[in-house]
């Protein structure tokens, strides 16, 4: 039986709680259901197509209705759709564990699954932290983590212990322990040249371990951009750096590839940019193709051989999913990755990216854009109040708004990050669809600069009520 968009709009606002969605402005709109997709678009209830320019936020690799995809699926369908990994085995999560360990920077050579990648961090932090514990005893000095301001981890508590970020994880500061923060290099806000930002940061990291000898288990970083943070783009030697750092403070880096790896920043993996091997590495995401929840995390012999001892050293990582190594998400990461081989998606993508990058310059001068920043096929257009000041619109300004709901009248679908438009195409998305996404993006950001002038002027006169958002998303 199908419903139409009335009927399905009445029982959403109804009984669905959406993620990251203020429910009291959520509810006053009418909601976009989607119904179908094919290819590189989505198509809603009532019958209109729009592009997915946030790969479905940040998962989708080839597209939507992939043929080799929905093959591989269908086919483990045939034979089970999930038994437990603990304690047993399955052929999918093992050729998938040998694909990844093929594919993955030098000595990650294990790979323990999760359902996500908050679940994914939460596994690497807990294999850190009990590392040092079963090599020295659950006494150790090592038992601190180092993270970076403005990044993100995930919304488990031990991601966001890591990484809280204020205006999602106010509520539970009080509960969770304090991390070391250093600086990331965001070359836009520090106003210095890349080097120098660069030097700033890892002298903040270098200080904190100083400062705290012996104490930090694990430094977990987004390897080369932050993207909740507003796709801040990290220059060239600040991830070699932080790994050198690591290791000659004893420390183990995690590089969490939940949002960067499978591709989207033009390698299968952030960290080969410099050349990085990290002693624990988070995957999620586009692992398998924004089909199943699947994520994984892989390490080194030396981390997983800690673990091993007899029952009563109680040395055994004791953590697990329901759905760890599920059958299905292994069989759609598999298609996954042999047909991002065979497309040559990678290889693609430098042209992609120069089709985005000089897309986005067009709008470096627009009033109120004060940065463009991209890497592979990620986009994030920042707009500020003022840009010789460049000071930033209140998050309840929600300006990123007026340019994603310009978009959406046209047919694209982006999404915000507060004052920055995010834009990440599928990785499978043809040059020319590329090209019209951009434009539509692009054409948005002009035609929204009255609302957006309006909001920082009031803003600047200090009156909340003429730049306060509707409530909504």
């Amino acid at each position: 039986m199908r419903h139409d968009h009335d009927s399905l709009a009445h029982l959403d606002k109804a009984h669905v709680w959406h993620p990251y969605t203020q429910m009291a402005g959520y509810n006053e709109r009418d909601p976009l259901i989607v119904v179908e997709g094919e290819g590189r678009k989505l198509k809603d209830a009532n019958g209109r197509w729009y592009y997915d320019g946030s790969s479905s936020i940040w998962l989708n690799v080839h597209g939507h209705r992939v043929p080799e995809i929905d093959a591989a699926i269908r086919a483990q369908l045939e034979r089970v759709a999930h038994s437990t990994l603990l304690g047993l085995a399955n052929e999918p999560s093992i050729l998938l564990a040998k694909e990844l360990v093929d594919l993955s920077p030098e000595g990650l050579n294990k790979v323990f699954y999760s359902d996500s990648g908050s679940e994914s961090v939460e596994a690497a932090i807990k294999m850190a932290l009990q590392f040092f514990a079963n090599r020295e005893g659950r006494g150790t000095k090592r038992h601190r983590l180092l993270s970076f301001e403005a990044g993100y981890h995930g919304d488990t508590l031990g991601a966001v212990a890591a990484a809280p970020v204020d205006t999602f994880h106010w509520p539970f500061k009080r509960v969770i322990p304090d991390a070391l923060r250093a600086p990331f290099p965001n070359v836009y806000r520090s106003g210095k040249d890349p080097q120098e930002t660069t030097r700033d940061s890892l002298a903040a990291v270098e200080r904190l371990f100083e400062e705290h000898p012996g104490e930090v288990a694990a430094a977990i970083v987004e390897p080369t951009l932050q993207n909740v943070a507003g796709i801040v783009v990290a220059p060239e030697g600040f991830l070699g750096g932080l790994a050198e750092l690591c290791r000659g403070h004893g420390v183990l880096l995690i590089a969490d590839e939940v949002a960067t790896g499978i591709g989207r920043t033009g390698r299968m993996f952030a960290c080969e940019h410099e050349g990085v091997s990290p002693d624990l590495m988070a995957l999620g995401k586009g692992l398998a193709a924004g089909y199943l929840p699947l994520a994984a995390t892989l390490t080194t012999d030396e981390v997983y051989e800690a673990f091993l001892g007899t029952h009563a050293e109680k040395k055994a990582f004791f953590h697990g999913h329901s759905f760890t190594g599920n059958q299905l998400g292994c069989a759609a990461a598999l298609a996954n990755l042999k047909l991002m081989r065979e497309a040559g998606v990678l290889e693609g993508i430098p042209e992609k990216e120069r089709i985005m990058a000089s897309r986005a310059e067009a709008v470096r001068e627009h009033p109120y854009v004060g940065d463009v920043r991209y890497k592979g096929m990620v986009l994030g257009i920042e707009l500020v109040v003022d840009k010789k000041t460049k000071e930033s619109y209140p998050w309840e300004a929600q300006v990123g708004w007026r340019v994603c709901d310009r978009a959406r009248e046209k047919g694209l679908l982006v999404r915000p990050l507060g004052s920055v438009i995010i834009c990440m195409p599928p990785l499978g998305s043809t040059a020319e669809e590329v090209s019209e996404m951009m434009e539509i993006l692009t054409e948005a950001v002009w035609e929204a600069e009255g609302e957006i002038r309006a909001l920082a002027e009031g803003v600047l006169s200090g009156d909340r009520g003429a730049y306060a958002a509707r409530e909504r998303a």
